[in-house]
């Protein structure tokens, strides 16, 4: 949707241009994945290295030289630190975004270590998985994701990563809740197979391709406005719905409308889902009783 309205935007007619910056946007998304998963293993490396430091200084009090390491002995942390599917994916995308910026990793330790949360965690020396898990959930959750300093960084990085970091962090925060003492954690793949890389470009090609035709479909179904009054986003996720309708047979109707209504609430006008709904609810039906949606195997349902 957001690569439709750019090439609206810019009157742009490269589609091989377009779709390629389109692809290359999403798989950035897996770059974004790995850097808020190595914050966590970066954070206790920076935490062994100060506590080391700490314990060689001249004058170290007790505490110093015997510090509580519950923090760096953390189960989970352990086990991403440990983790060879995690550590091969960053060798082979080549992350290495902490090293050359590190002042980051401090800014979120020190954020961390000066958290109520971080202060009831360390009030004993114990570790126990469950409490080990949740904690890191929580400092994932409250300290690390909404961090504005972070988040002032990724975006710098990438423009295109605004949009990504919500999807990004609620993955991680998913996986770690399910984390196991006895599972491994396992990187997420950024499509889920094959077809699922090739709908992305197939929809981007066929509803830019077919403009004008979609754009017929809805065109008369809306009495009480003018065609030119219609929010552009608007017009871009009527168009690709009807897209899905008519060209992808495998997707199920149910499962096309309830996207692109997310989509309509969170990226257009307060009432563009109403009127999306109602607009698409209604082509559904036109479509059905013209014969006009083809669907077969998951795609019936």
């Amino acid at each position: 949707m957001q690569s439709i309205y750019a090439m609206h935007q810019k009157n742009s007619e490269e589609l091989e241009k377009e779709e390629k910056f389109l692809i290359q946007s999403i798989d950035n998304i897996q770059d974004l994945y790995l850097i808020m998963l190595s914050t966590l293993t970066e954070i206790r490396k920076k935490e062994i290295v100060f506590l080391e430091a700490s314990s060689k200084k001249h004058l170290a009090t007790p505490e110093e030289k015997n510090p509580n390491k519950k923090f760096i002995n953390n189960a989970v942390l352990l086990q991403l630190e440990e983790n060879s599917s995690l550590s091969i994916a960053l060798e082979q995308r080549k992350i290495n975004n902490w090293s050359l910026n590190d002042d980051y990793i401090l800014i979120l330790l020190n954020d961390i270590k000066q958290s109520d949360l971080y202060a009831k965690y360390m009030s004993n020396r114990q570790n126990n998985f469950e409490e080990d898990k949740q904690f890191v959930v929580d400092m994932f959750t409250d300290l690390i994701a909404p961090n504005e300093k972070l988040y002032e960084y990724l975006e710098d990085n990438k423009l295109t990563w605004t949009d990504d970091i919500p999807v990004v962090n609620t993955q991680i925060q998913k996986q770690l809740k399910l984390v196991s003492e006895k599972g491994e954690f396992k990187v997420v793949k950024l499509y889920k197979d094959e077809e699922d890389k090739e709908f992305v470009g197939n929809l981007f090609r066929k509803t830019v391709l077919n403009e004008v035709q979609l754009a017929k479909e809805y065109i008369d179904k809306t009495p009480n406005w003018d065609a030119d009054r219609i929010a552009e986003i608007d017009t871009i996720i009527l168009k690709m719905a009807i897209c899905e309708f008519l060209k992808f047979p495998s997707i199920p109707i149910k499962v096309t409308i309830n996207e692109y209504l997310e989509i309509a609430k969170e990226y257009s006008t307060p009432k563009s889902s109403i009127f999306i709904n109602g607009i698409l609810d209604n082509l559904v039906k036109e479509f059905q009783t013209e014969d006009k949606i083809k669907k077969t195997g998951r795609g019936l349902l």
